[in-house]
């Protein structure tokens, strides 16, 4: 892996070709039609979520994120997190714990929600996009429960879109949790690559408009 841009752009080219980042008319939950959609449960492949986990790890170095342990937030989360620790130990030589929660406790064996190494001291949360913000915050609670840090977030994408309000999501949860929230790519870097591409003109160009209308910076 060469530079910060380059690492984006593959990233990028991954999440179309598996068919994770498309572009077309898409109604949003907020009932916007967006010119884009990323669903990063289309990584359904060994290889292509190893290469996912891959580019989590390299974030995670790149952005000098000092944390104790992983936390992926059920579902997406879960093979999220499992990759990214994989990629940490195999690429980078960091061997961090990790953890994820089921949706409902198990009363039976282990029990409870949580699976994996205990939540202690400063945890990363590791999950797709944010959004609302409210699965966010079902994981800092559940964290903090077990007396452990919630230190930052890491997604694959920030949308860089404004909430219901002037702010976007994610800048509502850094001021409202008082996290870090890095991302692998956002708004800027896809605008970017689309612009790269000299046969991409009118998908940059509903992409921009879309941008203009509800983009937060």
């Amino acid at each position: 892996m060469n530079t910060s841009s380059s690492i984006r752009d593959q990233f990028l080219s991954l999440c179309e070709e598996v068919g994770a980042l498309r572009f077309g008319k898409f109604t949003l939950k907020s009932g916007r039609v967006s010119p884009y959609f990323f669903n990063a449960g289309l990584f359904s492949t060994g290889e292509a979520i190893a290469k996912l986990g891959g580019f989590y790890a390299h974030t995670i170095v790149e952005r000098g994120l000092e944390v104790d342990m992983l936390f992926g937030p059920a579902y997406k989360g879960i093979p999220l997190v499992t990759a990214t620790a994989a990629a940490l130990a195999t690429q980078h030589r960091r061997n961090l714990p990790f953890a994820f929660n089921r949706k409902e406790a198990k009363d039976h064996g282990e029990g409870g929600h949580l699976v994996g190494a205990p939540l202690a001291g400063r945890v990363l949360v590791v999950d797709d996009v944010i959004t609302a913000g409210t699965a966010l915050r079902e994981s800092v609670q559940i964290i903090r429960r077990q007396n452990a840090e919630a230190a930052a977030v890491l997604i694959a994408l920030d949308r860089q879109e404004r909430g219901q309000g002037e702010r976007s999501a994610i800048d509502e949860a850094q001021r409202e949790l008082g996290l870090q929230i890095a991302s692998v790519a956002s708004l800027d870097d896809l605008t970017q690559w689309l612009r790269a591409d000299g046969n991409r003109s009118q998908i940059l160009k509903s992409l921009e408009d879309y941008r203009a209308r509800y983009g937060f910076q």
